[in-house]
């Protein structure tokens, strides 16, 4: 007994603290916290299309290996018409109700970050952003607006209106995408199996409008891993200026529209075991601290 009372505070000291809805006016959002939560980076994560936080962070698994690398993890809440379920966000092109009803999810984001700010010590100035499909067309639109807010973007299997949105200034990106993916297609235009009309732009597009702002002297690397026997490939191309990686584009070849190493029982094909997002996200998050 003696040993455990000197055992268990150090194991509760390295223990991130439980997930905790905090609300904000009429919105809410979902925080995981490290163990030490005052100065902590911060990751926003946005749900897909018709998704939740709850159904998020659960299908990713972002916010335990988050933690416990140190960061906080915010998983907000976008708009719908049933309660707190089936949200959507206002990319600008897509989606849902969000987009029909001109929703100021730049607004309400940027009032997340200031809320965790103010109630848990978080670093406001170490902000790093992430989405599935409608969250990542909003992560990365929000990013492409608000460059000296953001750190780095991480999109999956989601491109912003590049036709209508600049990137206004440098903010490095990684961008995972599926070459089979049918709601959103790699090379752009309306999806198969999208539950929206809207026209996506190209994952090339997205590629050029986030290197734009870097200018001239960018290089570029290409590698690829194809480790299991799962159908899929990926090719990582690093675009670097210097030596800092400023882009990184993963394409995974015959990915369906999926977070790699993500729980989605319902998809039998296109699941690629070549990558772990959650494990690439920190790792180019991690470049750019």
């Amino acid at each position: 007994m003696r040993l455990l009372s000197l055992i268990l505070p150090l194991i509760l000291a390295v223990l991130p603290a439980a997930a905790e809805t905090v609300k904000l006016g009429d919105r809410f959002y979902q925080i995981d916290l490290p163990a030490n939560p005052r100065g902590a980076p911060l990751i926003l994560a946005l749900h897909g299309g018709g998704g939740d936080p709850d159904q998020f962070a659960s299908a990713s698994g972002l916010g335990a290996k988050a933690t416990r690398a140190g960061y906080a993890v915010i998983f907000p809440a976008g708009t719908g018409r049933r309660g707190d379920r089936l949200l959507t966000w206002n990319g600008g092109y897509c989606c849902g109700g969000a987009a029909r009803n001109g929703v100021d999810d730049l607004g309400f984001l940027a009032a997340v970050i200031k809320d965790a700010q103010d109630r848990f010590g978080v670093d406001g100035g170490r902000v790093y952003l992430t989405g599935m499909s409608n969250g990542s067309i909003m992560a990365e639109t929000f990013a492409a607006r608000n460059p000296g807010l953001v750190r780095a973007v991480a999109g999956v299997a989601g491109t912003m209106d590049t036709a209508r949105t600049r990137v206004q200034g440098p903010v490095p990106a990684l961008i995972i995408h599926g070459t089979a993916d049918s709601m959103v297609p790699y090379e752009g235009g309306q999806g198969d199996t999208s539950l929206t009309r809207t026209n996506f732009a190209s994952v090339a597009s997205v590629v050029k409008a986030f290197l734009a702002p870097w200018g001239d002297g960018v290089t570029t690397v290409q590698r690829k891993i194809d480790r299991r026997d799962d159908g899929t490939s990926v090719t990582v191309t690093d675009y670097s200026q210097g030596r800092a990686v400023v882009l990184r584009l993963m394409t995974v070849e015959g990915g369906a529209h999926h977070w790699p190493g993500g729980r989605k029982a319902r998809l039998s094909e296109g699941k690629t075991e070549e990558i772990d997002a959650n494990t690439e996200i920190l790792r180019f998050f991690a470049l750019h601290p």
